[in-house]
């Protein structure tokens, strides 16, 4: 392609820049440099970048740093980016400088450009925009802000119809009783609407310990600048970010209590992480369980069938897959990693500054949005699937394993010895224990009745 250039200088002299880009020079070397994948810092990131900027030009003017007009002109350029604009001139790779400069000046250039068009007099990207700010403080806060705004927004409504799914399926599925399984082999029988209500209780709890985390994220960097000390920033400016902030957001933020702490580790992300993590596993194991439920339909378990959604082989006619739990399978596992991701870089917390601050922020954001679309692929699979009654009924009447409520009456070896013979010649428990024991019909059809046994 042949680009029209502008000539930008930085401190270390002169950078060919895209004529029409909104970035200048310090983001074109980080382009030049950074060429280890085609990854980019996700949306919201940039997004939660630009509240900050918004912030901080307001919480600046009120300090009288920045002139009226400048802060107006810095703020809405920075809102712009806040909803959303101009993404396309973010083309700095995850797999950057460990404090995230790059991205942060690649934040303030665009805004001073936006503000200098909009003012119609130069703005600088350093002195203006970046005013009372360092890097080292930007980025952490960007991370707890864009995962905050993620969970509040994204995840927390997904999962929440996730679970309420759960529910309405509970009630639908009434008092259909199933063979339980423990070990993957038959074992005493619960209801359909029971099995449903521990993928709910999972959901609950794992919702609960991300609420929790969200207290944490809520305190940030902002205020401590380069390492800590606030050097270049008034003493004021760290509580008027904050209040500027959490009005813009609607979401209360506060000053981290240690903004040392703040800088030189990212043991929130990592705690956030875990609990995504924890959330990932209880998505596996109820995917894994409507894949082993649909199975089928005549070799498998077949309790189930979910709705079919599209040809499942390339070469056998007529065949159906699970898709939607495996993609939420992947997604779980994919997660998992980024635990990993997270964990190690977590660790990297060197003197006053973690220096993996990008791919923390890449792979937290990825995370919740994996999780989002995985509680969405859920809610359709469990809204949309229908119980294969007469296949329950027939497993639950030939479960050998309902014996275990004779142990009382005949002992457990006894037991086991029906059981074992009902199995052998596949007929209903309660015909074998009628011809073997000495109870009464009605006695023994009284104790095993799955009803009374759940």
């Amino acid at each position: 392609m042949n680009l029209e250039f502008r000539t930008e200088k930085d401190s270390l002299g002169e950078v060919k820049v895209p004529k029409q880009a909104l970035y200048g020079a310090q983001t074109q070397r980080a382009i030049d440099n950074f060429n280890l994948s085609n990854l980019l810092m996700p949306e919201r990131f940039v997004q939660s970048l630009g509240l900050i900027k918004a912030a901080a030009a307001k919480a600046n003017a009120k300090l009288g740093l920045l002139t009226p007009p400048v802060a107006e002109a810095i703020y809405n350029a920075a809102m712009k980016l806040a909803k959303g604009s101009h993404f396309n001139q973010f083309p700095i790779d995850v797999f950057q400088t460990g404090s995230g400069t790059s991205t942060n000046m690649n934040a303030n250039e665009v805004i001073a450009n936006i503000a200098s068009q909009q003012l119609k007099q130069p703005i600088h990207p350093n002195d203006e925009v970046n005013c009372s700010q360092s890097s080292n403080d930007v980025i952490p806060s960007a991370i707890h802000i864009s995962a905050q705004i993620a969970l509040e927004q994204q995840l927390k409504p997904a999962l929440h119809k996730l679970q309420t799914a759960i529910l309405t399926k509970e009630k639908a599925v009434g008092g259909q009783l199933k063979t339980g399984r423990t070990h993957l082999m038959d074992a005493m029988p619960l209801s359909c609407a029971q099995e449903l209500s521990g993928w709910r209780a999972q959901l609950t709890l794992a919702a609960d310990r991300i609420n929790d985390s969200q207290k944490r994220l809520c305190h940030i960097a902002q205020g401590a600048t380069a390492v800590g000390t606030g050097i270049n920033a008034p003493s004021k400016f760290a509580s008027l970010f904050a209040e500027e902030l959490s009005t813009v957001t609607g979401i209360q933020f506060h000053t981290a209590d240690n903004l040392f702490a703040a800088l030189s580790c990212q043991d929130t992300a990592v705690e956030v992480s875990g609990q995504l993590k924890t959330l990932a596993v209880a998505l596996f194991k109820i995917s894994n369980d409507l894949r082993w439920m649909n199975s089928g339909p005549l070799a498998g378990l077949s309790e189930i069938s979910l709705k079919p959604l599209q040809p499942g082989s390339s070469i056998m006619p007529g065949k159906i897959n699970p898709v939607l739990p495996e993609a939420v399978a992947m997604a779980a596992v994919q997660i998992m990693g980024n635990d990993t991701t997270i964990t190690l870089a977590g660790s990297s917390g060197n003197f006053q500054l973690n220096v993996m601050l990008p791919v923390i922020a890449y792979n937290l954001l990825q995370s919740i949005e994996l999780l989002t679309g995985s509680s969405q692929a859920l809610t359709e699979t469990i809204t949309d699937f229908t119980l294969n009654t007469e296949r329950l009924n027939e497993s639950l009447q030939r479960n050998p394993i309902l014996v275990t409520a004779l142990n009382k009456e005949i002992g457990y070896d006894k037991a086991a010895e029906i059981g074992k013979r009902a199995y052998a010649e596949k007929r209903p428990i309660l015909q074998v224990a009628k011809e073997m024991t000495d109870l009464d019909a009605d006695y023994l059809e009284q104790l095993l009745n799955p009803e009374k046994l759940i």
